[in-house]
């Protein structure tokens, strides 16, 4: 008996994991559109191997929280704004990934175009990661877990609020 629900409950938590991995990948506007993660995805967002290892509570106040220090509030001289996320520069020019696209839309400028580039403190996750369910953002916190440690966890919908 013992076995029979040890192997369910190991069935349930793949299963958890692997709505994870659809959820991170899915879309155009899923996870994987900023965040890389085993390879797939795009390297524009934060690495999340860093918080991979965290408590299923403190990822998700990480998915929710502003992640602004990484964002740069891009004025350009035409006047146009947007948050961006900085990729490579030279001494001409610098490539930014354009935040108010979904997916982030790389724009490679010239820097006498650029205004100003402050840190913004305004930037949120796209609105796209509001809209989960807690089962969702737990399948997906289950994910990126089992993707950074190479465990599977359940993870309670309860601690994704």
């Amino acid at each position: 008996m013992f076995w029979i629900v040890l192997m369910l409950a190991q069935a349930t938590v793949t299963q958890q994991t692997d709505r994870g991995e659809a959820l991170f990948f899915g879309t155009a506007n899923g996870c994987s559109s900023c965040h890389l993660l085993k390879g797939r995805g795009t390297a524009v967002g934060p690495d999340l191997r860093g918080i991979g290892r965290l408590t299923p509570a403190a990822i998700v106040m990480a998915v929710h929280s502003t992640a602004a220090q990484y964002v740069l509030d891009v004025k350009l001289k035409s006047k146009e704004t947007f948050p961006a996320m900085p990729g490579a520069k030279d001494d001409k020019t610098i490539q930014l990934y354009d935040l108010s696209k979904t997916p982030p839309e790389l724009r490679k400028m010239d820097l006498t175009e650029i205004e100003s580039m402050p840190n913004t403190a305004q930037w949120k996750h796209p609105p796209a990661v509001n809209k989960h369910t807690a089962q969702q953002l737990a399948d997906i916190v289950a994910y990126i877990r089992y993707a950074v440690t190479g465990t599977r966890q359940a993870v309670d919908p309860a601690d994704a609020q």
